[in-house]
């Protein structure tokens, strides 16, 4: 006689299922966390980058406007110069336009 290939699986084959895909959904979510963590990790190292160089930026800033200060007080006169030749060199420009 040959056996039936039909046969239902038993309780214990069915709660070992059960337990196999709960397990693997756990692992899954676990591994969703894991990549959301490094996700925010990755944004937070970036925002703070972002932040060292604004820092840096506005260091330089305030050190370039000290050093224009220092320049227009020590040489008034060289100052107004620049001054009026930029003026002239922008107002040529704009009315060519």
């Amino acid at each position: 006689m040959a056996e039936s290939t039909d046969q239902k699986p038993s309780q214990q084959e069915i709660d070992s299922g059960k337990e196999a895909a709960l397990a693997a959904y756990q692992n899954l979510l676990e591994a969703q966390e894991h990549f959301r963590q490094a996700a925010r990790s990755a944004g937070m190292d970036l925002k703070e980058d972002a932040m060292q160089q604004l820092l840096k930026g506005k260091h330089k800033a305030d050190e370039l406007e000290r050093e224009m200060e220092r320049y227009v007080h020590e040489k008034p006169l060289a100052t107004i110069g620049i001054a009026f030749f930029a003026g002239l060199v922008v107002s040529r420009l704009l009315s060519r336009s």
